[in-house]
């Protein structure tokens, strides 16, 4: 059910049958340390989650974090998408990879093909993203997509800030 695609990636929405992949991700110390502790401690909070936080996304169209995975084999590597946050007033994109297949490009490609997305069928004028400020991969992955630093979005309770990015479409 691939709705999306680039030379090296198949994106999809996610389904109940990726709830060991999310569980995996999830966990990574990236994810942990820039996205926060969902409490995943198990398959089925992970199951849960996914269910009521991921799939649910999807009951507005176009809306949501979908499953990328490689073209060659259906390998899940990661997951990229719009959300609309209640704490922002423009649509989110927003992304996260295994460790094993980041700085290889894919994050970029899917993004990119998402930032497209929003604009030709969403007809989308403007992107934001927000990521920890500590983040510097995000932030250069932003910057490679054209976001520019708009402002920081909150202080976050555990310390550090959030910052904003956008783009015009």
């Amino acid at each position: 059910m691939t709705i999306l695609s680039t030379e090296r990636l198949n994106i999809r929405p996610l389904t109940e049958s990726d709830v060991d992949f999310i569980y995996a991700l999830y966990n990574t110390a990236g994810f942990l340390r820039f996205v926060g502790d969902k409490q995943l401690h198990s398959r089925q909070d992970a199951q849960r989650y996914l269910i009521q936080n991921l799939i649910r996304l999807y009951d507005v169209p176009g809306m949501g974090l979908l499953r990328v995975s490689l073209k060659s084999d259906d390998t899940p590597i990661g997951i990229c998408g719009l959300i609309k946050r209640d704490s922002l007033q423009d649509i989110d994109l927003g992304y996260g990879y295994l460790p094993e297949y980041e700085g290889l490009g894919y994050a970029f490609e899917a993004a990119g093909c998402l930032r497209d997305f929003a604009k030709q069928h969403m007809n989308l004028k403007r992107l934001v993203a927000i990521t920890d400020a500590q983040n510097t991969r995000c932030i250069q992955l932003l910057a490679r997509l054209g976001f520019q630093f708009e402002r920081i979005q909150e202080d976050l309770p555990q310390g550090g800030q959030l910052a904003l990015y956008g783009v015009a479409l």
